[in-house]
């Protein structure tokens, strides 16, 4: 349907679309409900066919152009609080827009409406290309629709699902909290659901099209003994549906929060000082994503601003450490069908057995560098551009168990879940907040650590990791990324790793 001759079925011929269906007001049913679902909202709905989109293509590349897309989004999210058994605040909201980007040389030229009309995207286009002073570059003469990777498909759609099938189990994961320890005094569980429908439209000639679901429980515990209080959390995420939230995966987010929050009315703050450090399985890859994957950005060592800049094809690491980019773990956080410039995302070797192999690319750091893009080019909406960012970073598995690293320190810790931390992405000097860990006494686990601060550098870390275990895992938080003002959502893990010595900010820091 032209979007002409969507407006002029007037009210009376209006089919709201099935994904809008929720967003008014209850009780008051819409005119029709689409069955099926059109498989591109955009086409179906919104009368972006192809001789608009050669048009809008037209009026970006007028004054040349060695790149070009539209990106047009859609993202409903939902999200609900639980305050001690009440329910303290539930939102719905809806944005939508289309973000044109020119890209010529270096410089790159972006504008975004979210009014999708001809005009609008017309007026944004010329603002896009007004970087540029060249010849024109001929549209396409067509797009020919690409296929998504199928990385999580949903049985039923978040648009889909009720209020009345989420509160259930907000108030089953704050029971279970609260059945597990009396000394629970206050729970919090909060609720998100997302389904993000994006269409990417090249001047390759290409179509993407994805809907990308996620999802997000966390709950958060304060407890009570005599006049000592503490808190903590658990909460788990992925592009996952409502099905995943069975009974397990509820006892386990509870059993953390509980366990997390406990142990730390045994906590000690360990000795400060220059010690081995073993970053536990899983959450620890915070460190290799913050200090570590950054400087892999192909956009930082494009400039020089990384270390790793001159370090292509040279030893970073031992030669048991491989570390990976990948985009192709079903239903994580970080998967990705293909990235926000229409590139299938892949899995990427950085680090081969301790060589550095590759970067993070988008399609201009690969331009730069002659080489393919990784699929990394991402952005946070259709308001901002794309730029190298990681997906599901990790460690893989290495040649030691868990219990031989343990027994091999003899004064350490070990970094369990992480908070804060502040790391400087050139020279990958960092601090990261330890919210739960332990002491290694005689290689053998003494007491639980609260209060602690390591401090390091993250290429100088790499080079200190002397052993590796053989369990390791992505871990399921809800982990969001943020670079350059833009928050994308990630994954990361790793196995359990011995670095040899690191600062830890302890008692007599």
């Amino acid at each position: 349907m032209k979007r002409r001759d969507f407006i002029a079925m007037g009210a009376a011929g209006l089919v709201v679309p099935r994904f809008l269906v929720g967003c008014g007001p209850k009780g008051v049913a819409p005119a029709a409900a689409v069955d099926p679902l059109p498989a591109n909202p955009f086409m179906a709905w919104f009368g972006i066919d192809d001789g608009l989109l050669r048009r809008v293509m037209t009026e970006l590349t007028a004054r040349g152009a060695d790149l070009a897309d539209i990106y047009f989004q859609h993202t409903r999210s939902n999200s609900i609080s639980l305050e001690d058994g009440i329910i303290s605040k539930a939102s719905t909201s809806v944005e939508q827009g289309v973000g044109l980007r020119v890209v010529i040389g270096n410089q790159t030229g972006y504008a975004f409406t979210e009014d999708l009309t001809l005009e609008s995207m017309l007026a944004a286009a010329r603002t896009a290309s007004a970087i540029a002073s060249g010849a024109a570059v001929p549209p396409p003469d067509g797009f020919a629709m690409q296929a998504a990777q199928p990385l999580y498909g949903l049985a039923v759609p978040w648009s889909e699902v009720g209020v009345d099938r989420k509160l259930p189990l907000i108030e089953r994961l704050a029971a279970l909290a609260r059945e597990k320890e009396p000394a629970i005094e206050k729970v919090s569980v909060s609720w998100s659901d997302v389904e993000e429908r994006v269409l990417v439209a090249t001047l390759s000639g290409h179509i993407y099209t994805d809907t990308r679901p996620m999802t997000r429980l966390w709950c958060s515990l304060t407890a009570r003994k005599g006049d000592e209080v503490q808190s903590n959390s658990s909460n788990v995420a992925g592009r996952q549906g409502i099905d995943w939230y069975d009974e397990a995966r509820l006892d386990k987010v509870a059993t953390e929060a509980v366990d997390r929050t406990m142990r730390l009315f045994e906590a000690i703050r360990p000795p400060a000082g220059e010690m081995p450090v073993i970053l536990d399985a899983g959450a620890s890859g915070i460190l290799l994503h913050e200090a570590i994957g950054h400087g892999l950005e192909a956009d930082h060592c494009r400039t020089g601003m990384s270390i790793y800049s001159e370090l292509l094809n040279k030893p970073v690491a031992p030669d048991f450490v491989t570390i990976v980019d990948s985009g192709l773990h079903e239903g994580e956080r970080g998967a990705l069908s293909f990235d926000d410039e229409g590139t299938s995302t892949e899995r990427t070797t950085l680090v081969e057995k301790g060589v550095l192999v590759n970067y993070l690319h988008d399609q201009i750091s690969a331009r730069h560098y002659g080489v393919p893009s990784t699929g990394s080019g991402r952005r946070q909406s259709f308001r901002h551009a794309p730029m190298p960012r990681m997906r599901c970073t990790y460690m893989e598995n290495g040649p030691n168990t868990r219990d031989e690293i343990i027994a091999s320190v003899d004064r350490g810790i070990i970094a369990e879940t992480f908070t804060n931390g502040v790391v400087a992405i050139g020279a990958g000097d960092f601090t990261f907040y330890i919210k739960n860990g332990w002491l290694i006494e005689g290689g053998k686990i003494t007491a639980p650590i609260k209060d602690v601060n390591i401090i390091g550098n993250g290429p100088e870390a790499l080079k200190k990791v002397t052993m590796a275990a053989d369990d390791g895992r992505l871990d399921t938080g809800g982990w969001t990324c943020g670079k350059n003002g833009q928050m994308v959502p990630v994954s990361q893990g790793l196995p359990t790793v011995l670095v040899s010595s690191m600062t830890v900010g302890g008692e007599n820091a």
